[in-house]
């Protein structure tokens, strides 16, 4: 039997639309992988699943994401073995904060440990991405692969064809994630945004992109500030989460550097030069949802985690 954990991430960090992730240490997602016993169900080559958390939560194998990423290791890697798997879902459904890439990685995780397969982490995350591609439609790495590897990373290509790139992490750099009490299916948010992009638009945002990264690498708060802008998808999606301009107002005049939406939302992100200021400035987040938009809400708040999925690590959901 093993046992593996896969932390939330925030998505899209503003300007990096489905290129850029990162991960927090806790909350996330916990999946157990043990080897199905003669007197079990399950038939060699096949994934068994249980479920523990939300009752939404599809229980068939072939519609849940850890399962569906299992499997595609088992296909791939170890087509003889019979699997049961165990889901303790520790992150919320439709929330903006990885839940589904959490699930899919925990999975995949666990079970290379338990077959002593020794994949790859790209192996990994591209058996991840089909749980991904059942979740929202579509296999984006941004969560999967800032949850699986760990810290700040940049996704260049599509699948199975991925770069994942680690980005530096400036000392001190923190997360202030809040999430409101609604949710937003990815799948539905993604259909908002249409097909298109206006080239200025694009500019802008390359522009933006490229400065973040370059921030990172020079840890130059103030590049980081002014490239921690969206014009894409956050003039788009923001309207869905009520609330937003007055949360992230709140944000910026508390000392953040950014805010935007984590994801497709309706949690939403604040990065800051240190862990007192993201403690500070989930605080007034978390006020300025209630008193603006009456919204109970969950708040995290974490350095930026250099570490992603890991196996047998059973405290680290706490």
């Amino acid at each position: 039997m093993k046992k593996a954990f896969a932390p939330a991430t925030v998505a899209n960090v503003a300007c990096g639309f489905d290129v850029l992730g990162l991960a927090i240490e806790a909350p996330g997602d916990i999946v157990t992988a043990e080897l199905a016993e003669d007197d079990t169900p399950g038939t060699p080559g096949k994934i068994a699943l249980e479920v523990e958390g939300d009752a939404r939560l599809p229980r068939e194998p072939e519609r849940n994401t850890a399962s569906v990423a299992a499997q595609t290791f088992l296909d791939r890697y170890a087509p003889d073995a019979s699997v049961r798997l165990k889901l303790e879902k520790g992150l919320p459904l439709a929330s903006g904060m990885g839940s589904s890439a959490a699930s899919a990685v925990a999975a995949v995780v666990a079970v290379n440990d338990l077959l002593a397969v020794g994949a790859t982490l790209d192996d990994l995350l591209n058996c991840a991405l089909e749980g991904e591609r059942v979740a929202s439609g579509t296999a984006h790495a941004d969560n999967a692969a800032a949850c699986l590897y760990g810290g700040f990373v940049l996704v260049r290509g599509a699948a199975p064809a991925l770069d994942v790139v680690r980005l530096p992490v400036p000392k001190g750099l923190s997360v202030a994630l809040v999430r409101p009490h609604l949710e937003l299916s990815t799948r539905d948010s993604r259909t908002l945004l249409g097909n298109e992009v206006r080239l200025q638009n694009a500019v802008t945002q390359w522009g933006n992109l490229g400065g973040l990264v370059a921030a990172l690498f020079r840890e130059d708060w103030d590049l980081m500030t002014r490239s921690l802008v969206d014009v894409i998808a956050e003039p788009i999606r923001s309207s869905q989460v009520p609330g937003f301009a007055d949360v992230k107002r709140a944000a910026l005049e508390t000392g953040a550097l950014g805010c935007s939406l984590s994801g497709s939302g309706p949690a939403m992100f604040a990065l800051c030069r240190n862990l007192e200021t993201a403690e500070a400035v989930s605080q007034v987040m978390a006020s300025a949802f209630a008193d603006t938009a009456d919204l109970e809400t969950d708040v995290h708040v974490s350095p930026v985690s250099k570490q992603g999925a890991r196996p047998e690590v059973e405290s680290c959901a706490s």
